[in-house]
């Protein structure tokens, strides 16, 4: 292969739309899975990603902006869970898991009910090979807004995630957190939606963190490498979907999926040599 065809995804504008959409989108949700990591959210993300159809939906219906509709309905299923966790006996994760398949649920109801040119599938898996100029400055703002939030109160919202009471004894404003941290995800699921839909979407929001969280072991490096390990995936997975003619988004996901299998390998490893070191250390002894 010469490098004039290696170079060949890069002459069409469709291909550097998407790559320019990887770009944006990788810094807001490689930050917030570092935090969703910490605080056993991931079911948090997967709940709000499926639950922003029915506000698309409604939001095409009556004709406001889709963006609107989808933060409402995000907005929506993040207190829904809060609440009726609160005042009721059963555990969050059994209502976080009833609240979202209730709502997809009303979603694909609604969906089918209208006529509309808007592909079913573009919204569930994204459409990044047809990101138009509107989409890029729309992801771009709210990523830069969402970005700057988090690396403004990051060690606050550090804090808060490992122990909430004592976040609020230190004078945090503790329900702004939590409520900030849940509107940033819903925002951070609308900008992904051009680029990996609301099914794959949980993806970015949780593998980057994860990865990161078991080869480091501070926090600042961990929203780095984590940054850096979801740009890489989503260029590269990108690139590669070119040649092998499949859809970007799950290709970004796999290479996702094979970098944790890789950095789970290399932490067994790790814990099994340490663990070796300290028993010859204690027969020596």
């Amino acid at each position: 292969m010469n490098v004039e065809t290696l170079l060949l995804p890069f002459t069409f504008g469709f291909m550097q739309n998407a790559f320019l959409i990887c770009m944006i989108v990788a810094v807001p949700t490689a930050l917030l899975s570092c935090f969703l990591v910490l605080k056993g959210w991931a079911l948090m993300g997967d709940a709000v990603s499926h639950s922003v159809l029915p506000g698309i939906v409604l939001a095409y219906i009556l004709g406001f902006p889709l963006i609107l509709g989808a933060f409402a309905a995000g907005m929506f299923c993040a207190l829904a869970t809060g609440y009726l966790s609160q005042n009721s006996r059963v555990k969050r994760d059994t209502v976080m898991g009833v609240v979202f398949s209730g709502m997809f649920a009303i979603g694909i109801v609604l969906y089918v009910s209208i006529e509309t040119n808007a592909h079913l599938d573009h919204i569930l898996f994204g459409n990044m090979l047809g990101v138009e100029a509107d989409e890029l400055w729309t992801a771009g703002l709210i990523s830069l807004g969402v970005s700057a939030a988090i690396l403004a109160k990051w060690r606050d919202l550090l804090l808060h995630s490992f122990d909430p009471a004592q976040a609020q004894a230190s004078g945090l404003r503790a329900s702004w957190l939590h409520y900030g941290l849940l509107a940033a995800l819903s925002l951070t699921i609308v900008a992904t939606l051009s680029a990996a839909g609301l099914i794959l979407a949980i993806g970015l929001l949780i593998a980057p963190g994860a990865i990161a969280f078991l080869v480091v072991r501070s926090f600042g490096t961990m929203m780095l490498t984590a940054v850096g390990v979801c740009m890489a995936s989503m260029l590269l997975g990108t690139y590669l979907s070119f040649f092998l003619d499949s859809a970007p988004a799950p290709t970004i996901v796999l290479i996702l999926t094979g970098l944790f299998i890789i950095a789970f390998v290399r932490r067994l490893a790790l814990n099994r040599r340490a663990s070796r070191q300290i028993i010859e250390a204690e027969a020596k002894a």
